[in-house]
């Protein structure tokens, strides 16, 4: 496999790598023009897609493939993530079971423009809205999220929906060279004990849609000077 760097040029599209199993390693694959990425996907076969534009690796299992060969696939990615950007996030996709967000990369999806909808005043329980928690993802529901905004002087600490209920909370990634500001949802299962929770210190907002409880967060008072959007 070459170790050398990949090119200065900002590339948009989709950099293929296919894992060897006889040699164990990801040797990069010439995609000739006009080949769909759906054309390179092969039961028998793993490939590992680098994602310049959105900074993601994903890592496609065809439905044919051992456990042993998804495990050492795996073991391998950091060194192609670590060619392009160490802010590159890893993302593993079964064939059958793909995420919205690889349908998009890989052209069977058709990206939303959702800073679009992120300009709207409120949430206002559209069809539009509604269509954010079809498939109650966390990158869907911090799109919501972001649309709902925060009232002055509160921070969002904890998100419930349905019976999930996920932790909050934004901090500063460097992708080559910029500073982004991400917003994560991560799971408390350890955190919250069984039986009843009473949400001391936090004050409970409900976003309703049709007289039905979309989500609830629950929101810190701070100072006003320290919000969490």
């Amino acid at each position: 496999m070459s170790e050398e760097p990949p090119p200065e040029e900002e590339k948009e599209e989709l950099i293929v790598f296919h894992y060897n199993d006889e040699l164990n390693e990801y040797q990069e694959l010439e995609v000739e023009e006009g080949v769909e990425i759906q054309d390179l996907l092969d039961p028998d076969f793993i490939l590992l897609f680098v994602d310049p534009k959105r900074y993601r690796i994903w890592i496609w299992h065809g439905s044919n493939t051992t456990t042993r060969m998804k495990f050492i696939a795996a073991k391998l990615a950091p060194s192609i993530r670590d060619r392009y950007g160490i802010g590159y996030k890893i993302t593993a996709v079964d064939e059958g079971d793909e995420t919205l967000g690889f349908n998009i990369a890989a052209g069977k999806e058709v990206e939303k423009d959702y800073e679009e909808i992120q300009k709207g005043p409120t949430y206002e329980g559209t069809k539009d809205d509604l269509e954010l928690l079809e498939s109650l993802s966390r990158e869907k529901i911090l799109l919501l999220l972001e649309k709902t905004g925060i009232p002055d002087g509160y921070e969002r600490k904890m998100v419930i929906v349905n019976n999930k209920i996920f932790g909050y909370k934004e901090y500063d990634r460097d992708y080559l060279g910029t500073i982004i500001r991400e917003k994560q949802l991560f799971p408390l299962k350890e955190d919250v004990e069984d039986g009843p929770y009473l949400a001391e210190k936090y004050t409970p907002r409900m976003l309703f849609s049709f007289n039905n409880v979309v989500l609830t967060e629950l929101l810190l008072k701070t100072d006003g000077n320290n919000k969490g959007n």
